[in-house]
């Protein structure tokens, strides 16, 4: 039996854009890459797992009409589907890829609710400063490495010591920076709002591009929604 597809309508060519854009920077970092889908009402979240970073990277988009599903999907045929690279760039719409098995992520989100913001976080411009420092950092002692410890395990061992600091006065690892910045959620404007938020064991970087979010040790499972705040 066939299934009918699904269109997604978005609001405007722009949220199609920006999406292509997150589901693009996804594939980079693992090009079998696999998103849950989660639409309510007007909107749309979509959730990734950059392997590099070890956090959930969360985007979502305005849809017009009402939506109610919750799938995953191929990220690449997703990709494919919004059609942004078909030469109009004036996609509107998207049809929903077949959903497929998702990896065991995919069944731990953050929560809907309870949401607190945080003290302690640096300003943007700040956030960038410290973070170009921990990549120049992490260059200069790996070219200082000898010949014979110039190995995939001793450079894994100092990525972890500098992307586990963290960040301000908060408990922000900065490989969740190095993230936001990666998929385009930290970008080069002193202006925009950037915050930390936390609920339960689960804490959330937020700009107006996207968001981060990382569960502590030991943190329960979540159910989240979808609500245009989530950006």
């Amino acid at each position: 039996m066939t299934v009918p597809v699904q269109l997604l309508e978005f609001a405007d060519t722009r949220e199609a854009a920006d999406l292509a854009a997150f589901l693009g920077r996804l594939l980079h970092y693992d090009r079998a890459a696999a998103v849950r889908l989660q639409a309510g009402g007007g909107a749309l979240a979509v959730f990734g797992r950059p392997p590099s970073f070890e956090v959930l990277a969360i985007r979502t988009a305005r849809l017009r009409g009402t939506h109610d599903f919750d799938i995953t999907v191929s990220a690449g045929e997703l990709l494919e589907s919004l059609d942004i690279d078909g030469g109009t760039r004036e996609a509107h719409g998207a049809g929903l890829p077949a959903p497929v098995t998702g990896p065991p992520w995919t069944g731990v989100l953050p929560p809907r609710g309870g949401w607190h913001e945080q003290p302690g976080l640096p300003g943007p411009v700040s956030l960038r400063v410290e973070l170009s420092a921990a990549v120049a950092e992490f260059r200069a002692r790996d070219e200082a490495l000898p010949a014979d410890r110039r190995t995939r395990a001793e450079r894994d061992l100092i990525g972890r010591e500098i992307w586990s600091r963290t960040v301000g006065d908060t408990e922000l690892p900065l490989r969740a920076v190095h993230a936001a910045q990666s998929l385009g959620f930290l970008r080069p404007a002193p202006d925009f709002p950037v915050a930390l938020l936390a609920s339960g064991p689960w804490l959330r970087l937020r700009t107006p591009f996207g968001s981060i979010a990382l569960r502590g040790a030991g943190g329960g499972l979540g159910d989240l929604g979808v609500s245009v705040g989530v950006r």
